[in-house]
């Protein structure tokens, strides 16, 4: 039964696969995370506007930021996200990212994502922590989880 009401934000958890359709995996000791979607809105206003402004649709894009704690032993860390961006056997490929809860009938939002952002950073007596940014390439997909 799909979630109701307003529940807890730990329950919306970011995963990443490697493949299309692949296993998927929790981003490790994750934070926080957003999903961010976006449209642009080109002006078509004419003189037949009758002196209002008008748009039409445009292109759309997406993002999903996230932060966390690095803990070396996550499947996915820090280091694996460092790896898509820059390393010299994934850098600059693309992942695969959901952002859903596991609740049977609630929405899974799905797409092709490349690390755009990756800050890491230590103070003196914290914990380590990281932060990024994946930018969907191409259009999101929704379904319910099953």
């Amino acid at each position: 039964m799909p979630t109701t009401g307003v529940f807890n934000g730990t329950s919306l958890v970011l995963k990443v696969a490697t493949t299309s359709g692949g296993t998927y995996n929790v981003v490790g000791k994750c934070q926080s995370s957003s999903l961010s979607v976006s449209m642009d809105l080109p002006e078509a206003t004419s003189k037949d506007s009758a002196g209002y402004v008008e748009h039409i649709a445009g292109s759309r894009s997406a993002s999903l930021s996230f932060s966390g704690l690095v803990a070396y032993d996550d499947t996915v860390d820090v280091d694996f996200f460092l790896d898509y961006m820059i390393g010299s056997s994934n850098g600059r490929s693309k992942l695969y990212a959901s952002w859903s809860t596991n609740v049977t009938g609630d929405k899974i939002y799905t797409a092709a994502v490349y690390v755009s952002s990756i800050e890491y950073t230590s103070d003196a007596e914290a914990p380590v922590t990281f932060s990024g940014e994946l930018v969907v390439t191409g259009a999101i997909t929704t379904a319910a989880v099953s």
